[in-house]
């Protein structure tokens, strides 16, 4: 019987080491997601960067146009239709260029949720092959494994967190390099709406709720297994 936990405990360790991989991933892209959809987060850009004025658009209906495109988002409708009232008449905020990158941001989350999906389920999947693997000691290995991840995360993300704060028109530009494969991102604050309503600033801000979300989310992941493990020490040996 030890013979055969000792080759499962081996089996296991490959993907013990890729759900360390997988977990900082998780988390960031879940916050991605959430930053994405929170429409607070949104109305927070409006106030903070006075695009009330930038639009001549009231704050009240700059809300309804974030609540529209989270919806949209959300969504299989096509194209987005956002209708805003200004100057005492109802107008189409999005123009036809627009609408093109609005739907390439739909698609870039939808893919997100994809992966967040498949991130989620092969981390299940080691919880279940843990349990079936490690026996007894499948809550020390889930804990090494949440605490080693949440290490990772925590490394990452001081690092991207460095590079955010010391080149992030760099860290922009190559974003949008990577994300889209045409210039409909390159909006002209003169003529496009979406440019005003969600301006650089705004996404800096957001960038910075999202490392930050992450750096809480992976200090409280490796708290909770430091702590499983140093309890489960004093009862079954050392932590390893």
């Amino acid at each position: 019987m030890s013979g055969n936990m000792s080759v499962r405990a081996k089996l296991l360790i490959p993907f013990q080491v890729l759900v360390v991989l997988v977990l900082p991933a998780l988390l960031m892209v879940g916050n991605l997601l959430w930053a994405a959809g929170e429409v607070n987060l949104y109305e927070y850009g409006f106030r903070k960067y006075e695009v009330d004025q930038a639009t001549g658009i009231e704050q009240a209906e700059l809300a309804k146009a974030a609540a529209v495109l989270v919806r949209y988002f959300d969504s299989a409708e096509e194209p987005v239709d956002v209708r805003v009232m200004k100057d005492g008449r109802e107008f189409e905020l999005f123009n036809e260029r627009e609408k093109v990158h609005l739907r390439d941001v739909k698609e870039l989350i939808q893919m997100g949720r994809r992966l967040r999906l498949g991130l989620l389920a092969y981390a299940l999947l080691f919880v279940v092959l843990a349990r079936w693997w490690a026996g007894r000691d499948s809550g020390r290995t889930l804990a090494r494994a949440g605490l080693f991840g949440a290490g990772l995360a925590l490394a990452l993300i001081f690092a991207f967190g460095l590079v955010t704060l010391v080149g992030f028109d760099w860290l922009f530009l190559q974003f949008h390099l990577l994300s889209f494969s045409n210039e409909f991102w390159m909006l002209d604050p003169a003529t496009d709406y979406l440019i005003r309503m969600v301006p650089q600033g705004f996404f800096y801000d957001a960038t910075l709720f999202v490392t930050l979300a992450t750096l809480v989310e992976a200090v409280l992941l490796g708290g909770v297994c430091r702590g499983y493990l140093r309890r489960s020490s004093r009862q079954t040996g050392p932590v390893v």
